[in-house]
């Protein structure tokens, strides 16, 4: 697995990818993680991820490499990608697409184990109500993430 981190508005971010896609992110750098990635993929990875941060972006096209998680919880991370770009959904909404209506706590949990955050947008699951609650990188960065989105979608949409 190789991995780059890259200053971004929610700090330093890394990402990982192995031979078939994207296949880790975390908050903060990762021992062994370089500045400057010599892989095309990895240089593809951080391309998009700028272009997000920047506003430029509303969908990623990279490939994706999840190898672990239960057949839940790779449900839940499925149907995060299905969330629409400034948008958001609650847990129990999630759990209720999954056929479970009273699995929204089992919903954040998995959300919680997403290897993928941002890119497989965990951010975009809400508490009731619109509630925010939960989310591995804090409440801060999930905000930030959601209020960039909200603004360029309202930019998307007014213009």
């Amino acid at each position: 697995m190789l991995w780059t981190v890259l200053d971004s508005p929610i700090g330093e971010f890394s990402v990982g990818v192995d031979e078939t896609g994207v296949c880790g992110a975390n908050f903060g750098p990762v021992e062994g993680a370089v500045a400057e990635p010599d892989d095309e993929l990895l240089r593809a990875v951080v391309a998009e991820l700028r272009a997000y941060f920047a506003g430029e972006l509303t969908g990623f096209t990279l490939p994706l490499s999840v190898r672990r998680g239960s057949d839940f919880e790779r449900a839940v991370w499925r149907e995060m990608t299905r969330i629409p770009y400034g948008e958001t959904t609650t847990y129990g909404e999630v759990a209720a697409i999954l056929g479970d209506a009273g699995a929204a706590r089992a919903v954040g949990v998995a959300c919680n184990r997403n290897p993928i955050p941002v890119i497989v947008p965990c951010h975009r699951i809400v508490g009731a109500g619109g509630k925010l609650v939960g989310f591995g990188g804090g409440l801060d960065r999930k905000r930030r993430l959601l209020e960039l989105e909200a603004t360029i979608a309202f930019q998307r949409a007014w213009s």
